[in-house]
C-alpha cells in the first residue's frame, strides 16, 4: 500500500470565492475567514477551514506555517493571456498596436528560433511570474515550436498549471516569424501530442489574430481544435479600431471581426479571445451564447491607445461573457497582478461602472479560472483543488501599512491593496502544494 502523502499547511485569513459575484452578488460568493488553516497533500488542498475548527483534524506533527494577521491568502492569480516572448521588450516607447509589432514584436520575437534564448527568456518570465503570485497563465510562445518546448521544460520544472502553443503566422508578418497553414497544423499536432495533459502542461491552439492567418491557416486550426476538443484556442479580437477595419477587409465575407474566428470553429469553452474593446452587440451574444471567454488587458489597452474594456457592459446579466484578467505582457506594463486590478478599475472607472475589491479579486482568481474552463481544478480555496496559493502581505510598503490603519472594513482594505499595492506585495506562493517563491522577509508599521 502507497504511503499517504504528508500534510503541510498554512495558517492566516484567507479569501475566496464560491461563484460569480458578478452574476450571484458577493454575499452569496464571498468567503473570508479571518483566521484560516489550509492544509495541502499530493499537490492539491486536503482542507480547508477556521483554524479553531481544524487543527485537531490535522495528522499529528504536521507543520502550520504562520503567516500572521497582516497576511491574505488565496488562491493564485491567473492571467488568462500573456506572451512570454514579448518580457525582453516590455515597456517599449510608442505607436499603437500595428507599429508597436512591426517594431518591437516581431523582431524580438525572431532571436526565439534559438532555443537557449528561449530557455532564457522562459526562466526570467516564469520567475516574474511567481514573483507576482501567477500560478496559471495562458502563454503565447512564437511560431519556433522550440520555444514551446522550452516553455514547458521550464514550467513542467516548477510544477506549474500552464497553458501556451505556438504562434500561428503564415501572412502579414516578417519571414522569420512566419509559417505555412500546412507546417502550422503538423507542427501543432505534434506539440500538442507532446505537452498536452502531461503533468500540469496544457495545450492552446493559436493563431495570432486573423489578418496574420490565411483562411486556409484558420482552416487547419480549425481541424485541430475539431480534432483535440480538450485544448484551448487563444487569438486576439477587436483591440485597435485600425485593426478591426484591416479585418474587415481581408474577410469581407464574414459579419464583423469575431465571425472570422466562428466560421473556422473558433469559439467555444476553452476559447480565450485577448482585448475585445470594440465588440458589437452581436458579437458579445454569440460569446455568451458559446461559452467564449474574453481576457481583459487594461495596461496594455492603456498603453498602446486601444480603449477602455467596458466590464459591465461584457458582464451584463441577461448574457453574460465570461472574463477573466489578464497582464498581456509586453503590451502590458507589469506582471504585478495587483497593479492590473488598479488599472482594470480605471477602465472600468470610464466607463461608468465602479469595480469593487471584492470583484476584482474575483477576476484575478476563481474569474479567471472560469474564463479558461478551469474552475474545477483551480482558482478557489477548497478541498480537492490543486494547491496553488498566493500569499499577500497587507502591509508591504510604509505607505500601505499607514493606510492599512484607517481601513474601516474587509471592503477597504483590499481595494487599498488592489490600488496602492505591486509585487511588494506578494509574500510567498505555491505551486501544487510546494512553496516556489518567498519574499525576504519584512515589515512596516
Amino acid at each position: 500500500m502507497a504511503a499517504a502523502a504528508r500534510v503541510t499547511a498554512i495558517r492566516g485569513p484567507a479569501l475566496t470565492y464560491t461563484g460569480d459575484p458578478f452574476q450571484q452578488g458577493l454575499e452569496a460568493t464571498m468567503r473570508y475567514e479571518p483566521d484560516a488553516i489550509v492544509a495541502m497533500a499530493g499537490g492539491r488542498i486536503a482542507h480547508f477551514g477556521p483554524a479553531r475548527a481544524l487543527r485537531g483534524k490535522l495528522p499529528r506533527g504536521t507543520k502550520v506555517e504562520d503567516h500572521g494577521r497582516d497576511a491574505l491568502i488565496m488562491a493564485g492569480f491567473v492571467d488568462c493571456h500573456v506572451h512570454y516572448p514579448q518580457t525582453e521588450i516590455i515597456g517599449a516607447y510608442g505607436a499603437q498596436l500595428l507599429d508597436w509589432l512591426n517594431k518591437y514584436t516581431f523582431v524580438a520575437e525572431q532571436r526565439f528560433a534559438d532555443e537557449r534564448h528561449a530557455r532564457a527568456a522562459a526562466r526570467v518570465f516564469l520567475k516574474e511570474c511567481l514573483r507576482n503570485g501567477i500560478t496559471t497563465a495562458a502563454v503565447y510562445c512564437t511560431v519556433h515550436p522550440q520555444s514551446v518546448d522550452a516553455f514547458f521544460e521550464e514550467s513542467t520544472r516548477l510544477g506549474l498549471r500552464m497553458i501556451a502553443g505556438k504562434v500561428l503566422m503564415d501572412r502579414n508578418a516578417p519571414a522569420a516569424v512566419s509559417d505555412t497553414a500546412q507546417r502550422a497544423y503538423d507542427e501543432s499536432k505534434a506539440l500538442i501530442a507532446r505537452w498536452h495533459g502531461r503533468g500540469r502542461s496544457m495545450y492552446a491552439i493559436t493563431p495570432r489574430f486573423a489578418p496574420t492567418s490565411t483562411p486556409e491557416q484558420l482552416a487547419a486550426a480549425g481541424a485541430l481544435k475539431r480534432e483535440h476538443p480538450d485544448c484551448f484556442v487563444q487569438s486576439h479580437v477587436s483591440e485597435n479600431k485600425a485593426e478591426v477595419e484591416w479585418a474587415r477587409a481581408l474577410f469581407p465575407g464574414r459579419r464583423d471581426y469575431l465571425d472570422v474566428y466562428d466560421h473556422y470553429g473558433l469559439l467555444g469553452r476553452r476559447a480565450v479571445y485577448g482585448h475585445c474593446l470594440h465588440l458589437s452587440e452581436r458579437e458579445l451574444a454569440r460569446m455568451h451564447e458559446t461559452g467564449t471567454a474574453i481576457a481583459h488587458c487594461p495596461t496594455s489597452n492603456f498603453f498602446l491607445g486601444s480603449g477602455a474594456f467596458d466590464l459591465g457592459k461584457a458582464t451584463r446579466t441577461e448574457r453574460p461573457v465570461r472574463v477573466g484578467l489578464a497582464t498581456d505582457v509586453g503590451g502590458g506594463t507589469t506582471l504585478s497582478f495587483l497593479q492590473t486590478l488598479n488599472e482594470a478599475y480605471k477602465a472600468a472607472q470610464m466607463n461608468g461602472y465602479s469595480l469593487s475589491a471584492g470583484h476584482a479579486f474575483y477576476l484575478a482568481t476563481r474569474g479567471g479560472a472560469h474564463a479558461l474552463d478551469l474552475e474545477d481544478t483551480i482558482g478557489s480555496l477548497a478541498p480537492g483543488m490543486e494547491a496553488d496559493l498566493v500569499v499577500l502581505d497587507l502591509k508591504s510598503t510604509p505607505l500601505i501599512a499607514f493606510r492599512m490603519r484607517h481601513a474601516a472594513d474587509l471592503a477597504e482594505a483590499l481595494f487599498i491593496q488592489m490600488t496602492l499595492g505591486d509585487d511588494r506585495a506578494v509574500r510567498a506562493t505555491y505551486a501544487a502544494g510546494k512553496r516556489v517563491y518567498a519574499r525576504p522577509a519584512q515589515r512596516f508599521g
